[in-house]
């Protein structure tokens, strides 16, 4: 069990490790191309190389888990995405940074009234979150002032509710008995279809002269086979593993990886505000993980014994 629990915690750390990483290929790539194409493009990739890794087919399918599976498609895969890069043309991206981050907030509270009976709520983790967030505001405006947007904020806001839907939906999926290349690949599947729309609305377009230059080429390797394909799996394998909460808490580390890889990629300079930012994120990440404090499960706003 120790041994199992020692594998979820590396591939949500190793997910988490290149998704904090991707904004730098996002942000080149934007130059060319609309964030539409990027995604599309990046599970298409994705989906290809699934099924060259595992091409075997899955069996015994029953309606209940193909709605299951398109849900997970729907959230994760397109609509996450599409209220992320959205909400980024109508607000600052510090604001992003920081509303995201409740992801594992709302994954507890829907964990806690759909799941209860295979992941309690427990206090270590509210005062975690408190923490956390503290130390990710810290990071994302580091000293700057907050720019409130109501449109820009609310779509964040879904974003990070409907990435804690997927999350939960993610760790149903797990219980099917299936492979998880073989349900990270259903889920692709759906998420492209409900991706088809979008296409049309956000005038989506397949330039080969941009696409076949090399440094685009490099970014949507690397989106594609790296942060979709190898990432989504060992996302999906860690909360398979440890549970939908214990392994979106990882998601707090998302803004110290990517201050730091913008320190080695882009040279920018980290502050003190910053720094201190980084200490807090991570102690409330310890926190959340139960290593500090008594384990008081939340059963129905009341504190109990285990």
């Amino acid at each position: 069990m120790e041994n199992k629990n020692t594998i979820g915690h590396f591939s949500a750390l190793f997910s988490i490790l290149v998704w904090g990483t991707t904004f730098i290929s996002t942000k080149v790539l934007l130059r060319d191309f609309q964030p539409i194409e990027i995604l599309v493009f990046r599970f298409v990739i994705g989906l290809l190389i699934l099924i060259f890794i595992y091409p075997h087919r899955m069996k015994r399918r029953d309606i209940n888990q193909e709605i299951t599976f398109a849900l997970a498609g729907l959230c994760g895969v397109c609509m996450y995405y599409l209220l992320e890069n959205i909400a980024l043309t109508y607000t600052m991206a510090s604001n992003v940074g920081v509303i995201i981050s409740i992801a594992p907030f709302f994954t507890a509270i829907l964990t806690h009234l759909f799941m209860k009976k295979e992941e309690r709520l427990h206090l270590n983790f509210i005062i975690g979150f408190l923490v956390a967030m503290v130390g990710i505001c810290f990071i994302s405006f580091n000293g700057s002032k907050l720019h409130l947007n109501p449109l820009g904020d609310f779509l964040a806001i879904l974003a990070a509710l409907v990435w804690a839907c997927y999350s939960v939906l993610t760790k149903k999926i797990s219980s099917f008995g299936y492979h998880t290349v073989q349900t990270t690949r259903r889920v692709f599947s759906y998420g492209l279809i409900f991706m088809i729309p979008a296409m049309f609305v956000f005038q989506f377009k397949l330039r080969f002269d941009l696409i076949t230059k090399s440094i685009n080429l490099l970014n949507i390797a690397f989106l594609g086979i790296g942060a979709s394909a190898l990432c989504f799996v060992t996302w999906n394998y860690a909360v398979k593993l440890l549970g939908a909460v214990r392994t979106n808490i990882y998601i707090y580390m998302v803004p110290v990886i990517t201050i730091f890889t913008s320190m080695l990629v882009l040279h920018e300079r980290i502050t003190r505000v910053a720094m201190l930012g980084t200490i807090l994120t991570l102690l409330g990440l310890l926190i959340s993980e139960n290593k500090f404090m008594i384990k008081k499960p939340l059963e129905n706003g009341v504190r109990i014994n285990d």
